[in-house]
């Protein structure tokens, strides 16, 4: 049982938690219990969908996991669950996700179709496309955005666009990082896009990308209209806690060269965990001291 269960990747879902951001953003989070019980039930079937996706990925890849140093201990890559069952469990998973995603909204449904889709096509011979592997990736993410903002009514700005973009993009380099590293020390590739890929290539990117995602941020807590919504000038305040989560972050990949897992990396580093919490609880007291209720 604990081999199934970790077919799902459980700890994974939390890319999923992207899904509450729109209504927290919105100031309804407190405000409309009904509809955040809805986008938990939408956090539910977008994960059931996002682990059939990794479930069909696995099988496909199990050959090439059982060279990686972590990856050889998956089900799938350890032989200890078969191709078969993983399919009927992949099938079960995405009929509930989406059958789930109709009953509580079509429009989320639509989304959740075409995370899915888009993730089929990844598994099955897009992601060893250099760069067009990372921005599939990043656009999971947008997707997630459009999928809560659909299920909680609120409108989504191009600011959360583009940030939720290019953040994705960073980490997906970093991600890809770990491949480049792993393949420089033991000669193996881990994915066929690596030959798309170098450290310096790769290194560049990420400064590039944590630089834009940076001022970027700092420009929409500037922005006149966004101030003006959200009736505040302190916005600003909150740029010091991304500010320290990117910098960290690149420290874990260029000094501690650990970078493979971002999801791991949420999970256990605790500077990353305090400036999350530190973020959402700047932002928690900006929105719902002011009780602002607009669009993000």
């Amino acid at each position: 049982m604990q081999q199934y269960i970790k077919l799902l990747r459980i700890s994974h879902w939390t890319k999923n938690l992207f899904l509450f951001l729109p209504l927290f953003f919105s100031g309804k989070i407190l405000a409309d219990l009904p509809v955040f019980f809805e986008v938990a039930l939408g956090f539910l079937c977008f994960s059931c969908s996002a682990s059939a996706v990794y479930i069909i990925n696995d099988i496909r890849d199990r050959e090439a996991d059982s060279q990686h140093p972590e990856k050889k201990h998956r089900p799938f890559a350890s032989g200890k669950v078969s191709a078969l069952s993983g399919i009927f469990i992949a099938a079960l998973l995405i009929i509930a996700a989406i059958g789930g995603a109709y009953l509580i909204q079509t429009e989320f449904a639509i989304v959740l179709s075409l995370y899915f889709i888009i993730n089929l096509f990844y598994s099955m011979g897009l992601k060893h496309i250099p760069i067009l592997d990372i921005t599939i990736i990043a656009i999971g993410f947008l997707l997630r955005i459009f999928a809560g903002g659909a299920i909680a009514g609120v409108p989504i700005s191009q600011w959360i666009v583009v940030m939720t973009f290019l953040l994705a993009m960073f980490l997906g380099f970093a991600k890809r990082r770990d491949d480049v590293i792993i393949f420089i020390e033991s000669g193996q590739k881990m994915r066929k896009s690596v030959d798309g890929y170098n450290l310096e290539f790769i290194n560049a990117s990420m400064v590039i990308m944590a630089a834009v995602v940076i001022v970027s941020y700092l420009m929409y807590t500037l922005s006149e209209d966004v101030t003006g919504r959200f009736d505040t000038q302190h916005l600003y305040i909150t740029s010091i806690f991304v500010i320290l989560g990117i910098i960290r972050y690149l420290q874990i990949t260029f000094v501690q060269q650990r970078s493979g897992n971002p999801t791991k990396i949420l999970l256990k580093d605790v500077f990353i965990q305090l400036v999350l919490l530190g973020w959402i609880a700047a932002f928690f007291i900006i929105i719902y001291v002011n009780k602002a209720d607009i669009p993000i």
